[in-house]
């Protein structure tokens, strides 16, 4: 099964507790959704592998650490997933962004897939899927079976509010797929929304309805 990482650092949780709150504007949230999304970027990235380098301090001749070259990618599920690239491609400025543009049938709850465009080396990348909630997982499912037929090194899974269901189908689904999240909340309702969440994250990042 997936290996499942609750980031429960108090910054995200402070940040968390605002971005639910139904009076915060849509400028203030999207703010939130990026800052929330690089600090769990630093959580996720933490196995990124490192080399030594000889460098020159202002004081003397040292070895110190570097990235090994490993390529990262990122995938935001749009439309919602948009809102998380800026925080975590600040901290990764030289990670490729791919999309994804999924949407739930109000009727069936399922993904329908309208858009793939992902980078072209994909097969050499580490990839991020990014998506705000994990509802029924259903998106997210979807999303990394079409990445895992370009054969990418490794995927991971990353959203800010998860709810049970959506996390069980989707470590079934992807068992190989680590998971990070900020929040498990308590279930979906009839209308497969996560309770108590925050709402569509979607609509609240634009400022649509």
């Amino acid at each position: 099964m997936s290996k499942i990482t609750i980031t429960n650092h108090p910054l995200i949780q402070h940040k968390l507790t605002i971005l639910r709150d139904k009076n915060t504007a849509s400028k203030e949230f999207r703010a939130l959704i990026s800052e929330i999304a690089m600090l769990m970027c630093y959580e996720a990235t933490r196995d990124l592998e490192l080399r030594d380098v000889e460098i020159e301090t202002p004081i003397a001749k040292t070895t110190a650490k570097k990235l090994s070259g490993k390529k990262l990618a990122i995938v935001p599920i749009l439309r919602a997933g948009l809102g998380m690239v800026d925080g975590m491609t600040a901290l990764i400025p030289s990670a490729r962004v791919g999309h994804i543009g999924l949407y739930r049938d109000p009727d069936s709850l399922q993904p329908v897939e309208y858009y793939c465009k992902l980078p072209h080396d994909i097969g050499e990348r580490d990839v991020i899927v990014v998506d705000p909630m994990c509802a029924t997982g259903g998106s997210a499912i979807d999303a990394i079976a079409k990445i895992k037929e370009r054969g990418p090194r490794n995927i991971k899974f990353m959203c800010t509010i998860a709810a049970p269901e959506g996390l069980k189908a989707l470590s079934s689904a992807h068992p190989d797929v680590d998971i990070y999240c900020a929040a498990l909340d308590e279930c979906l309702n009839d209308h497969g929304y996560i309770v108590p969440g925050l709402g569509d994250a979607g609509d609240r990042i634009f400022g649509t309805k």
